[in-house]
């Protein structure tokens, strides 16, 4: 054998060795816990402008529903998917409402399916301040309002002038909905707060507010935390959320309490997914995860510059290690 094919052989084999080791440091850089940003991100966008702050239904195999907000048309709009991954252009299910007086603008929905009806709670918006309403639809694709008025608005010093990004789910044993939401400044909210419903439509906001606080002493969430998903567990509830190292740079964490409510302990590799180096290399915000099979997805905005888009980061696996 040639000494030279020999050192070709070395050559070849260190550089494919240093090129794995890049790839492997390019996907711990911007993901943690076993989170790998899906390769053909983004999923939806593009053409269609800045889309962002997604809720998504998946509550049968082959069937995934995503309610998202079309900056441009100032609506939320439907997608649909068989696999999670590829989507249909969006469809617009819930209009703005200029006659309403706070809702120049609507979007930030979180939807569920309960009793026949899907419920939406969404975000409006006008120019001083924003407030949450509610619509229903018999086929989640064309929604009404239940009434003129927003169901929950900013009321306590700490929510100043801004409620926003709403998560619920409906709690079988105590038959009420559960609502976590983000208050504060209108152009990015500072925390998370709790409320509770019978109906969806009257809220009590829980007297502890806000539940869970920015950690000032974790630098990359050290000004403000929002736009939470908490997901109910056997034993206790798990939280996606927002963290922001300041106003414009923002990463993905999760936070678990045995109630939702109280004592939320941070995951220690926070945060488990940071902006990169495309089309996400501004910041990352507004998670939403299902479990699909034995997999999870977590659903993302992801921005460069002015424009959002939304992306995927794959889990394999359902134990996430916390």
């Amino acid at each position: 054998m040639s000494k030279y094919f020999i050192y070709y052989s070395l050559f070849v084999s260190l550089a494919t060795g240093l090129s794995s080791c890049k790839l492997q440091s390019h996907y711990q850089q911007e993901t943690a816990g076993g989170w790998i940003k899906y390769d053909s991100n983004p999923v939806l966008g593009g053409d269609l402008g800045t889309i962002f702050d997604i809720s998504v239904l998946h509550d049968q195999p082959g069937k995934f529903q995503m309610y998202c907000s079309w900056r441009p048309q100032r609506s939320i709009a439907l997608s649909a998917s068989t696999d999670g991954l590829h989507w249909t252009k969006p469809e617009i299910c819930l209009q703005y409402n200029d006659s309403s007086g706070w809702e120049r603008d609507v979007n930030r929905p979180v939807v569920i399916y309960k009793d026949g009806k899907y419920h939406m709670w969404y975000t409006g918006e006008n120019d001083s301040a924003s407030a949450i309403g509610y619509a229903v639809s018999d086929d989640g694709k064309q929604f009404i309002r239940t009434g003129i008025a927003p169901v929950m608005k900013a009321e306590q010093p700490w929510e100043k002038k801004a409620l926003m990004c709403p998560h619920v789910i409906w709690d079988e044993t105590q038959k009420i909905f559960r609502m976590w939401y983000s208050g504060g400044e209108q152009y990015e909210p500072d925390a998370i707060g709790y409320a509770t419903s019978p109906d969806g439509i009257h809220w009590s906001k829980y007297a502890g507010n806000p539940i869970f606080r920015n950690n000032k002493n974790n630098l990359w969430e050290q000004d403000k935390v929002t736009a939470c998903q908490v997901i109910r567990r056997k034993d206790d509830y798990l939280m996606f959320y927002i963290g922001f190292k300041n106003i414009d740079y923002a990463q993905i964490g999760m936070a678990r309490s045995r109630d939702g409510i109280n004592n939320w302990e941070r995951y220690p590799d926070n945060p488990i997914i940071k902006p990169g180096k495309e089309w996400d290399s501004s910041a990352v915000y507004k998670p939403y995860a299902v479990q699909d099979g034995n997999r999870w997805l977590l659903y993302y905005n992801g921005r460069r510059n002015n424009k959002e888009q939304i992306g995927i980061a794959i889990h394999q696996g359902l134990n996430l290690g916390f």
